[in-house]
């Protein structure tokens, strides 16, 4: 629902603000007091065409602010409009936005119907959405149908190319398999222990020299263990030095034991050029495994994990594909039959909806009017058009090619009439054009109808269709400082029966105008149970 309308520098209007309650609101005024201003205004508000030439002479731009309640959140739309033809800019809720964003957030929120561009229900797609809203049509079906199909195509592609790219692949695949299984890797540190092997044979009759020279040193030729047997008996029997024997007694095991441990290490470095052949060699197989297939030997052995695991993939693959494309004609048969069966009820629904819109046009000054709902050959019907005629022997034609503004707008109420769905606010202007007594009470009537659930904001000339309105606000054309500026008043009950009297016989002040504006007001009022 609009709740607040803000506008400022637009035509004659220089600022504007009026606040606006649920049900049906009336627009009226004298011609060119400003009224299809405010609907401009609003179109604005939902992504239509600015044109500088609104632009208030003298002004930097013009601005225009909306404020609408949607399902009990506020959402704020603005657009400016410069006056030196430059790009005009829209705003969400005080946010910077694309005129297509603007638009975008204002479809859900707004519904122009008349002379204005902003009308959902021309598009295909809402065409095909009220459609299916009537027929109380389920299209998640076929979606869903569909979805599976498209998902078992991705896993048919994910397969593979051709037979021969697949041959190639797995081809390439087995050697590299063979080449890492066949380096029998025995642990990722493996590379570790060979080095360290590797150093060691390399090395050895180094490592043995120095290992007997050290033994050497220590044990046979100094007699480092007999010296120290020697200090320890020095300090025997002195009390305060028997600390320091206990550690020189410490030395001497502790050099007993590096004698032994020096000797065994020179007895066991032996020369043996095979194995050190082997060992290099093999750590030269790793390194080349590592070169082509990772940098560590965690990441080969992933590697081999996963290259086992895709050319298992593609050695199964003709039993997956047979598998998968069983699956896909299940799911294209589905698909099928939901297009069908959607198919069938969008048909079956068409004629009954365009005959339950030929009622309402018959009751709004159109009688001779025919609608028809056109819905393509192919399931599942996607193709739906409404197609209208307003007199006899004229061609059905689209919506989009209805050239009156009210014969457009009075097709959109009666589909409105119809249909369950729509945005929270409906303008309808010159929705009364070219109608007048009854037909005029049956105008007013339905937009009291479909203002029950929703708001409608209508622009009339009419006092059959104002008086049905909860809620009338003039628009009057006044001077200020030598220029026109317009002006609107929220009118109570006594300001109806004058407005509705100017309305009438253009003399507000007549007794006999007044007294049939209260009748009228009266009537409407008993019609909608108020």
């Amino acid at each position: 629902m609009l709740a607040e309308l803000h506008v400022r520098d637009l035509g004659v209007i220089a600022d504007l603000r009026l606040v606006l309650g649920p049900g049906m609101t009336a627009l009226t005024g004298e011609t060119g007091a400003g009224k299809t201003l405010l609907v401009e205004a609003i179109e604005l508000l939902v992504g239509g065409r600015a044109d500088p030439v609104l632009v208030r002479p003298g002004a930097d731009e013009a601005l225009v602010e909306g404020r609408f309640l949607d399902e009990g959140h506020e959402v704020v739309l603005a657009r400016a409009v410069p006056a030196g033809g430059g790009r005009s800019r829209g705003y969400v809720d005080g946010r910077m936005a694309s005129i297509a964003a603007l638009a975008e957030a204002g479809a859900g929120l707004v519904d122009l119907h008349g002379q204005h561009a902003h009308q959902s229900l021309l598009a295909a797609s809402t065409q095909r959405s009220a459609l299916d809203t009537f027929a109380h049509s389920d299209p998640g079906e076929l979606a869903a149908a569909r979805a599976a199909v498209r998902e078992i195509d991705t896993a048919l592609d994910a397969l593979g190319g051709d037979a021969r790219s697949r041959a190639r692949e797995a081809d390439l695949l087995r050697f590299q398999l063979t080449e890492i299984e066949g380096a029998a890797i025995e642990a990722p540190a493996e590379e570790e222990a060979l080095e360290l092997e590797e150093d060691r044979l390399s090395g050895a009759a180094g490592h043995r020299d120095a290992a007997a020279a050290a033994l050497e040193a220590v044990v046979e030729d100094s007699g480092a263990i007999d010296a120290l047997g020697t200090a320890v008996g020095a300090l025997a029997g002195h009390e305060p030095l028997r600390e320091l024997a206990d550690r020189l007694r410490d030395l001497q095991a502790e050099l007993a034991d590096v004698g032994v441990d020096l000797r065994s290490a020179a007895e066991s470095f032996e020369d043996d050029p095979e194995r050190l052949a082997r060992v290099r060699a093999r750590r030269q197989q790793l390194r080349d495994l590592r070169r082509k297939y990772g940098e560590s030997l965690s990441d080969v052995l992933a590697f081999a994990e996963e290259t086992a695991r895709r050319l298992d993939e593609l050695e199964s693959h003709e039993v997956r594909v047979a598998a998968l494309e069983q699956d896909r004609a299940v799911a294209v048969a589905s698909v099928a039959k939901a297009a069908a069966v959607l198919g069938r009820t969008r048909r079956k629904a068409a004629a009954a909806l365009a005959d339950a819109v030929e009622v309402n046009l018959r009751q709004l000054a159109l009688p001779r009017a025919r609608l028809a709902v056109h819905v393509g050959e192919a399931d599942p019907g996607d193709d739906v058009t409404f197609l209208f005629a307003a007199n006899p022997g004229e061609p059905l034609l689209p919506l989009t090619k209805i050239a009156s503004g009210g014969e457009l707008a009075r097709t959109m109420l009666a589909a409105r009439l119809v249909l369950s769905e729509s945005p929270g606010t409906l303008v309808f202007d010159e929705v009364d054009a070219g109608v007048g007594g009854e037909a005029a009470l049956a105008v007013g009537r339905a937009l009291a109808e479909l203002a029950a659930n929703r708001q409608v904001l209508v622009v009339t000339h009419l006092p059959q269709v104002a008086a049905f309105a909860d809620a009338q606000v003039r628009v009057a054309k006044d001077e200020h400082a030598g220029r026109t500026v317009a002006t609107v008043t929220v009118l109570d009950d006594a300001g109806r029966v004058v407005e509705l009297s100017r309305m009438m016989s253009g003399q507000p002040e007549s007794k006999t105008a007044r007294g049939h504006a209260e009748e009228l007001l009266a009537s409407a009022a008993r019609e909608r149970g108020r």
